[in-house]
């Protein structure tokens, strides 16, 4: 599989765009199907360069990618996420508390491998070509490349889950992040024992897909 853009560019084929939707449409944000497997170094290498090719503002690239293998350090970062979780579960209120407190909302113990993607807000210097205006775009720069990263991994049969119920000042300190370097997505990245049809919040009734027709407006906000 090719890991680089120094291929010949091509139209897309009916089969790969097909393959594409395919892939795009069974993305889950996996919660508790992860098994123990390790993924093989060329697999997630494949990742990591789909990752790194995602667009980024200026071309500034200001990802970085931190492999988390270590099981006392992804032992902390679970209690920092039992504590945020805790906290979060009281902004609740009856019954919808009992739902969230049900539901399983991460894997960080139990894939072999997490991922924190982070963003170096210096990273090319003061200014930097399409932040000059919108400084926050290297922040969606970096949502770029975790999508890219998410939706390789499902082309490799890989599930990910993201992690965001952690105070991002600890998980910064745990993970000894210089000034400037911000966490933006914490993924458990494993195999599964299966892909489920349908997204685990909306299987679990706490929330259903918004049809299409209601997002959409015409030439400004609100208008049909």
């Amino acid at each position: 599989m090719p890991s680089n853009n120094d291929q010949k560019q091509q139209d897309i084929t009916p089969q790969a765009r097909e393959h594409f939707y395919d892939v795009l449409y069974g993305r889950r944000d996996v919660r508790g199907q992860f098994l123990a497997d390790e993924i093989p170094d060329e697999v997630l290498t494949n990742i990591l360069h789909a990752a790194h090719h995602a667009p980024s503002v200026g071309l500034s690239q200001p990802w970085n990618f931190i492999l988390i293998r270590d099981p006392q350090k992804r032992q902390k970062i679970y209690e920092a996420f039992v504590s945020a979780n805790d906290e979060a579960a009281q902004m609740f209120e009856g019954e919808r508390r009992n739902k969230y407190q049900s539901l399983k909302l991460q894997g960080i113990l139990d894939t072999p491998l997490n991922v924190c993607i982070t963003c170096d807000r210096e990273r090319g210097g003061p200014v930097v070509l399409g932040k000059t205006h919108q400084v926050e775009m290297d922040l969606y720069s970096t949502v770029c490349a975790v999508q890219n990263f998410w939706l390789a991994a499902r082309a490799e049969n890989v599930g990910v889950g993201w992690v965001s119920i952690i105070e991002k000042e600890t998980l910064s300190e745990l993970l000894n992040l210089p000034d400037g370097v911000v966490p933006v997505a914490y993924l458990c990245v494993g195999y599964v024992s299966e892909f489920l049809k349908k997204p685990e919040l909306e299987l679990a009734e706490w929330e259903k897909r918004t049809q299409l027709k209601e997002m959409i407006f015409t030439d400004s906000w609100g208008i049909k």
